[in-house]
């Protein structure tokens, strides 16, 4: 590695040595001065350049033969300590070189070329024949080529390649002449646009006989006002051989020079990492047929209005994944691990960069496998860590996916870090505050209280990170961040925020969650028991659900399902048992319409466990009461779903526990509701208990003047008292029952409906069949239209029993079985299995 950073040096040393006595040395010190004063070694390097410069013309005025000689020593040993100094020096000072190389004089000796001014003022012996040409040949025969070739195997991205064959390769001629067309590749830092940009450059050779020309933004990166598109204006034109001295000043006239010399030419041009539209348009060349094809970390929509085709590139998915593994590791490498090759996919999110790098780390360490390195990456906390490459990879010698080379660490980190540098402070804090939420897929309302903003000024920022393609906007006007953008967002947040801030965070989106849940809960059924008092909470919340046009409360909950169990467990995390409980307590009512066992379980053992902490950290008798309370609710709430997946022990247990907090307690009703849910658990191991339970819950309801409470038990005692055979008894307690909760002031419509399907059962249970079979379709037809499809799906096994013992109904037992396998599956409850092996009976 030393001997080739003195290599280096010394072609630097070279190079510059030349240009200090050529006409472009003004342009080349300004691009060494940039380039030396990123360094800490750097300061007052314009005027060191400047004075060699003329140290050197004084001495070859004065015909000091060894002048140059001297210079350029001094300079090798500046460059080295650079180089040494500073690991991301080498491969900038490469592509600086490449740059500048065009501007170096050149003198052809016996048909070679010659870099610099060693045969200026030297004697020539031998009969050696060489000239100096005057300036490098121009026009049309020069055809440049400076697309960067791809040093990998390019796999995947056929359907956008088939794009920008429609775009920019397939133009039809418009009036006599082809159009110019315009291509701009849009996504994530990694995705692999530089990549696709050079592989279709490359593909597309034959259709750009002109050549075809390059600039990559980055190296322009921070120039002001116009400065960056003037230099790239500038080395376009020295790439179709116009002099250093005809390049005028301005950029209008640059532009307008580069449209005359590009206006024969059937060019391709290829822009890497643009940020402004500007910068495209200006670059766009005037000859019939050419084409600009731009990559960018931003979406362009400005550029629509010229006619671009705006193609996104998305993350790989998995059998794109797996492609570009088999490319870098060979094909049996996959085949060898094929469950962990899969999984490391999904863990780098199907981002190229993240591949590429986890691939290189299974190249690199012989005794790393695919296994080893999944295992390691699952733990969130290490991933972003593990998705970079040793510290000992050599400088330069790493090709990242983009298809330019990485000056910082070669990590998933350092991609995405060029993109955050770029944002605005506001728009970087929502950044990082986003990667504190508890899910990867939110509203403008989440991130506004997780910023603590308004929701218009969420939707604005949240609008610049869509346009920086850190965050993707869905088709529901939602938000989703890819992993490991998350993860990044999170790293940064971690480092710039202050302490606390994680907490504070989640807290906000936990209460943001919570007002929502509970307004959605009440919209759904006002008169149901809940233990906590949010009214302070809620008395100044805007209630959407109660607007003509707002969502439905039940499909809001179902939609954020997924994001509020995620919420509950963030909470959990952080301690905020004040929250947790509550939300659990809302979020139920989700569970008693559609039945999500595993996640009704999940969220009310958070909510459990919350309220035991909160009543072990209460400070007041009243907190004590309430947190006990709570428990006992959500405990006995808890043996529903442990009792449907066949959790009968812990249902049991959870019961005892629940008995033991309420019947501390003067809540008469909370303690009719937990002898209810006792004896739901108990019609499973012992029906006479079961009868037992149901008469204490509906004597307790009563007592409390709870209503609806005592019809509920009066429901439950009735289905007791028919699956023991007292049929008659039964229906008449279940006929009151219904009739008291349809003459509410609002009427229970979901358990009057579930009270039919009792009385159905007891109807066919007495051999009335058709009676039964009315009441039952009644109840399903109900059930279905309120969306309690849980409910609804025991109707429907309910008339096919009846169908399946009167032996007719074929087709319509058929259907009801179908479509209760349907919502069972949906629930992945267990009863989906005996379904499906009825139907297969039918079928058999």
């Amino acid at each position: 590695m030393e001997a080739e950073l003195a290599m280096l040096a010394a072609s630097g040393a070279t190079t510059l040595v030349g240009l200090m006595v050529s006409e472009s040395w003004t342009q080349a010190r300004e691009r060494l001065t940039r380039f030396l004063t990123r360094r800490r070694a750097g300061e007052g390097a314009e005027d060191e350049l400047q004075a060699s410069s003329e140290e050197l013309g004084r001495a070859r005025a004065a015909g000091e033969e060894g002048a140059a000689a001297e210079v350029e020593a001094q300079w090798r040993r500046r460059l080295l300590d650079v180089l040494q100094e500073d690991q991301g020096a080498a491969a900038e000072l490469r592509e600086l070189l490449a740059e500048l190389e065009p501007l170096v004089p050149r003198t052809v000796v016996a048909g070679g070329v010659h870099h610099g001014p060693g045969f200026q003022g030297a004697h020539i012996h031998g009969g050696i024949t060489f000239t100096v040409p005057s300036a490098p040949p121009e026009g049309p025969a020069a055809r440049p080529d400076q697309v960067p070739a791809l040093t990998v195997r390019f796999s995947n991205r056929t359907a956008e390649l088939g794009l920008l064959d429609e775009a920019l390769g397939a133009a039809g001629p418009v009036r006599g002449r082809a159009p110019v067309g315009v291509g701009v590749l849009d996504g994530l830092p990694g995705v692999g646009k530089s990549a696709m940009a050079r592989r279709w450059a490359d593909t597309a050779r034959e259709l750009f006989p002109d050549g075809q020309l390059y600039v990559d933004f980055a190296g322009l990166r921070g120039r002001s006002n116009g400065a960056d598109v003037s230099e790239a204006l500038a080395m376009l034109l020295r790439s179709l051989r116009v002099k250093d001295d005809c390049i005028p000043p301005s950029l209008a006239e640059r532009t307008a020079l580069y449209r005359s010399h590009s206006a024969d030419r059937r060019l391709l041009l290829v822009l890497d990492d643009v940020s402004q539209p500007a910068q495209v348009r200006a670059l766009i060349p005037k000859g019939p047929g050419s084409a600009v094809l731009a990559t960018s970390q931003r979406r362009l929509g400005e550029l629509a209005l010229d006619g671009a085709r705006l193609i996104p590139l998305k993350p790989l998915d998995a059998a794109g994944g797996l492609a570009l593994l088999a490319d870098r590791l060979g094909d049996a490498a996959v085949a060898a691990e094929p469950a962990a090759a899969t999984r490391l996919v999904a863990l780098c999110g199907g981002l190229p960069v993240a591949l590429q790098i986890v691939a290189a780390r299974l190249l690199v360490d012989d005794g790393l496998t695919m296994a080893d390195l999944v295992e390691e990456l699952a733990d969130e906390t290490r991933r972003l860590t593990g998705m970079a490459l040793p510290d000992t990879w050599p400088e330069g010698g790493h090709q990242d996916p983009e298809g330019g080379h990485q000056d910082e660490e070669h990590s998933v980190s350092a991609v995405l870090d060029s993109s955050y540098r770029l944002l605005a402070p506001e728009a970087a804090r929502l950044y990082r505050l986003l990667g504190w939420l508890p899910t990867g897929t939110f509203d403008a309302g989440v991130a506004a209280a997780a910023a603590r903003l308004d929701t218009a000024s969420a939707k604005r920022l949240l609008g610049t990170l869509v346009t920086a393609c850190l965050l993707e906007r869905t088709r529901e006007n939602r938000y989703r961040v890819h992993d490991l953008v998350r993860l990044h967002a999170r790293e940064r947040a971690t480092r710039e925020e202050e302490p606390g801030e994680e907490r504070a965070v989640t807290e906000r989106v936990a209460t943001h969650y919570l007002v929502l849940a509970a307004l959605a809960d009440r919209a759904l059924r006002r008169d149901r028991l809940r233990i906590a008092d949010l009214s302070t909470l809620l008395s100044d919340a805007a209630d959407p659900f109660a607007a003509a046009d707002g969502p439905s409360p039940l499909e809001w909950l179902d939609a954020e399902r997924f994001a509020i169990l995620a919420v509950l467990r963030a909470g959990a995390r952080h301690g905020l048992h004040h929250l947790v409980w509550p939300l659990a307590e809302a979020f139920t009512v989700l569970f008693l319409h559609r039945r999500y066992l595993t996640a009704w379980k999940e969220s009310l053992d958070l909510g459990a466990q919350a309220a035991a902490a909160a009543a072990a950290a209460a400070r007041t008798a009243e907190e004590v009461a309430q947190a006990a309370q709570a428990e006992a609710r959500l405990r006995s709430l808890l043996s529903r779903p442990l009792t449907d997946l066949g959790e009968l022990g812990r249902a049991e247990a959870e019961l005892q526990t629940a008995a033991a907090r309420s019947e501390v307690t003067d809540h008469l009703v909370l303690r009719a509701s937990v002898n209810e849910f006792l004896g739901r658990y108990l019609d499973h191991v012992d029906p006479e208990r079961a009868v037992t339970a149901y008469r204490a819950s509906l004597d307790l309801n009563t007592r409390a003047g709870e209503d609806r409470g005592a019809a509920i038990a009066a429901y439950f005692l009735g289905c007791a008292l028919d699956a023991r055979g007292d049929h008659a008894h039964a229906l008449e307690t279940l006929r009151g029952a219904r009739e008291d909760l349809l003459n509410r002031p609002e009427p229970d419509r979901r358990m009057a409906a579930r009270v039919l399907v009792a009385i159905g059962n007891a109807l066919a249970h007495q051999g009335e069949t058709e009676e039964a079979v009315r009441a039952l379709q009644d109840a399903a037809q109900t059930l279905h239209d309120i969306e309690a499809t849980h409910y609804e799906a025991q109707a429907l096994v309910a008339l096919a029993d009846i169908a399946e013992r009167a032996g007719d109904r074929e087709e319509e037992l058929r259907a009801w079985l179908s479509r209760a396998l349907e919502i069972h599956e949906k629930g992945g409850s267990r009863e989906a299995d005996g379904l499906r092996r009825r139907l297969a009976d039918l079928d058999g």
